[in-house]
């Protein structure tokens, strides 16, 4: 099957949220890792905007050369609700941006298209507050693509159009290669800053060694020579290109000793294990990292498909209390939640000890497959899938 094809018959589970936003933002930002259908997706809004689209590419020549003036011409627009795709590579324009909405206050005049977050590029966080609706758009979740593959398959491949997609395995391996490859060799150079890419391909295969583990700086700088700063540095790129999440502790009046350092997960399961050397199911169940793994698959899908404006951590304390993640939801209810590779789980004293501690108005023990067993105590024990599919909605 075609990708361009395929990404339009998906319905990406953001649209409602940016065609919502169109209707009353004079901009609305797209961001998001590269080859996730941020193009596919803009292009297929143009029925539901009222008013004429223009899109602008400004990675290719021409497109850019049109914004030489780039006041004139878009002046010579304002009529139209412009896209413009690959934003970053052009940060000058958003004070221009800036003036232009001001000038003409009214939705959808600008859609803006990147691939790394905007505080990657240098941009004044002020440039467009007020003004702008971000909106992130991931590789496809388990719950856009579940008609057509099975959560394991989406686990083992991840989310990349192009990944999942790929009839072979090697050619999976192959893009995955490629997207690493063009990510350490030129989106990071396009965006200013210079990164030994030996040293950026050691830090990532680092990383996913330590993925769902606590994230110590200075090991990693000991480990590649590097002074801690440098690596505090390279995280943040990651992060703001979308390629990893720092998930953060929770804190509370407890009086307790609580673990100050936040989880490192590689967000694209696909990539954690090319990172990993992991290229089959066969393998990746046998692999020491397999809980791991499951667990921070189930972590982003979780974030992804939650209700706007919900909060996620971990929660640990010196004690040994400890929840995989903490969701604190729009209406401030706490849920509990404990991840496990196994349909027959065996929950620990920790889990129980942070429950007392939290007080949480939900508690489930996640598992691969199976059925729902709701226990006396009120804990929950949800295959995955069916937790997506009816117990997430219902936790705003």
């Amino acid at each position: 099957m075609d990708k361009l094809y395929f990404c339009l018959m998906i319905q990406r589970l953001l649209r409602s949220k940016i065609i919502r936003d169109l209707a009353w933002s004079p901009v609305v930002g797209i961001v998001g890792p590269r080859q996730t259908g941020k193009t596919t997706l803009a292009k297929s809004l143009y029925k539901d905007i009222i008013k004429p689209v223009l899109y602008l590419d400004l990675e290719l020549q021409e497109d850019a050369y049109k914004l030489n003036d780039a006041q004139s011409y878009l002046s010579s627009h304002a009529e139209k609700c412009v896209i413009m795709d690959e934003i970053q590579t052009m940060p000058g324009l958003f004070p221009l941006l800036r003036a232009l909405i001001d000038q003409q206050r009214e939705p959808a005049r600008f859609i803006l298209l990147g691939s790394a977050a905007p505080q990657i590029v240098k941009l004044n966080t002020e440039t467009l507050a007020g003004r702008i609706s971000y909106h992130e758009l991931p590789p496809f979740s388990y719950s856009e693509i579940k008609d057509r593959f099975s959560v394991e398959f989406h686990w083992m491949r991840g989310g990349f159009p192009n990944v999942i997609m790929a009839p072979q395995t090697f050619m999976a391996r192959k893009w995955m290669d490629d997207f690493t490859d063009t990510f350490i060799h030129r989106d990071l150079a396009r965006l200013g800053f210079s990164v030994p890419a030996p040293l950026l391909r050691n830090m990532l295969s680092m990383l996913a060694h330590v993925h769902g583990n606590l994230l110590n700086t200075s090991s990693i700088a000991n480990s590649l020579g590097v002074s801690a700063p440098t690596v505090s540095r390279y995280l943040e790129l990651l992060e703001g290109s979308f390629l990893i999440r720092r998930l953060p502790p929770y804190f509370s009046n407890f009086g307790k000793r609580l673990v100050k350092s936040p989880k490192l997960y590689v967000r694209d399961s696909g990539l954690l294990h090319f990172l990993l050397r992991i290229f089959d199911m066969e393998s990746l169940y046998g692999h020491p990292s397999a809980g791991s793994s499951w667990e921070g698959y189930v972590i982003e899908q979780i974030i992804r498909e939650a209700p706007e404006f919900s909060e996620f951590y971990f929660y640990r304390t010196q004690n040994g209390a400890e929840i995989d993640l903490l969701m604190i939801t729009p209406s401030a209810r706490k849920v509990c939640i404990e991840i496990k590779f196994s349909v027959s789980p065996t929950i620990s004293r920790g889990f129980f000890t942070a429950v007392e501690d939290l007080q949480p108005e939900f508690k489930y023990v996640i598992i691969p497959r199976g059925e729902l067993l709701v226990r006396s105590d009120g804990l929950r024990i949800c295959p995955f899938s069916d937790f997506l599919k009816t117990e997430l909605p219902g936790l705003s």
